[in-house]
């Protein structure tokens, strides 16, 4: 992209979107209160980069073989919800159903095991819609959301990497030097639908949820080493998406005005670039980083944490560990609280 034209980087959006919203904004106090029990299950070792493993989906192996399985994964990680008068699209795997981005990971599991190479470039270069919606199949009769543009993503991926990588995103990696931020750019510059951005204010922004939550599954999937090592990974925000937003409303972090909470009781979608998702987005990120420098205050202020380098730090608190924290939070306790609904945007980056 052309320099003059880029956009903010999320976090700085994220503050530019913060100042300027109207139906969208944090609290302090839920901020301290949420400090508090996140530093909490930090220090007791409740919560680190590893419970993403500790998924039943997620791959365990550390190789070059679950690098490419994470790029599919975040090639396709938007977009699950479907309206209320509909059955949820639901995947089974090994005996098990599955809904939401858990029916994403199931469904490339058993593609996997039926012999069907969804994480090989060559393969998915030129996969089609019909080939998507076979290895999505549902148990119900609700088909997964956007097929078409999800073909669309994975042939541009595909073929890209083909054509400059020798066929596999670790060769991406392999040339960012342990930067976070450098594979962020190459990922956000290469590939069109990694590039969540949008005007606010008449600023150009991003959000890039997609495009990090790559770079965080890898390094949390490889435990900060070999493909998982970025030296600066604390420059990755939270992924602005529907259930940490959620999470965030309540905790009472983020507060919305009586205005944005009627549209969203009554179910209204609201549209990609509209000014109520971006304060929603934006805010999100924004709260998440209040979050992550209060949680470091209480660490520096701790002697187990104090002892540590910059970079060992950087390494067990981030904004990363914290989203991980709140999108399980919203997964396991907030889902189901019907007065706390999430927005419902349609859209392929998050």
């Amino acid at each position: 992209m052309d320099a003059k034209n880029s956009a903010l980087c999320p976090r700085r959006s994220a503050e530019l979107i913060s100042t300027n919203s109207k139906d969208v904004s944090i609290s302090q106090h839920g901020v301290v209160n949420t400090s508090k029990i996140i530093f909490d299950c930090l220090k007791t070792n409740k919560y680190s980069f590893k419970v993403w493993k500790e998924h039943e989906l997620h791959p365990k192996e550390m190789n070059k073989e679950t690098v490419d399985w994470i790029f599919v994964l975040d090639c396709l990680n938007f977009s699950f919800w479907v309206d209320d008068e509909y059955e949820p699209w639901k995947v089974s795997f090994e005996g098990k159903d599955y809904e939401g981005y858990w029916a994403l990971c199931a469904g490339i599991n058993r593609a996997l095991k039926e012999g069907i190479p969804l994480t090989k470039p060559s393969f998915f270069a030129t996969i089609t819609t019909s080939q998507l919606q076979h290895i999505f199949r549902s148990e119900t009769s609700t088909k997964m959301p956007l097929l078409k543009e999800r073909a669309e993503i994975l042939n541009e991926a595909g073929k890209f990497l083909m054509e400059n990588y020798q066929g596999s995103f670790a060769n991406m990696i392999s040339k960012c030097n342990h930067s976070a931020q450098k594979l962020l750019k190459l990922i956000t510059t290469s590939f069109r639908g990694f590039r969540d951005e949008g005007t606010f204010n008449n600023h150009k922004v991003s959000f890039y949820k997609r495009a990090q939550i790559l770079i965080a599954d890898i390094w949390a999937c490889f435990e900060g080493k070999t493909w998982g090592s970025f030296d600066d990974i604390e420059i990755i925000t939270m992924f602005a998406d529907y259930k940490v937003p959620q999470s965030l409303l309540h905790l009472k972090v983020l507060e919305y005005s009586s205005d944005l909470m009627d549209k969203l009781r009554m179910g209204k979608t609201i549209p990609p670039g509209n000014h109520l998702e971006m304060e929603i987005r934006g805010n999100s990120i924004w709260a998440v980083e209040h979050l992550y420098q209060t949680v470091k205050k209480m660490a520096l202020n701790d002697k187990e944490f104090a002892c540590k380098s910059p970079r060992e730090l950087a390494q067990c608190l981030n904004s990363v560990i914290i989203d991980f924290y709140l999108w399980d939070f919203a997964k396991e306790k907030v889902e189901k609280i019907t007065d706390l609904p999430c927005h419902k945007t349609r859209t392929i980056f998050y």
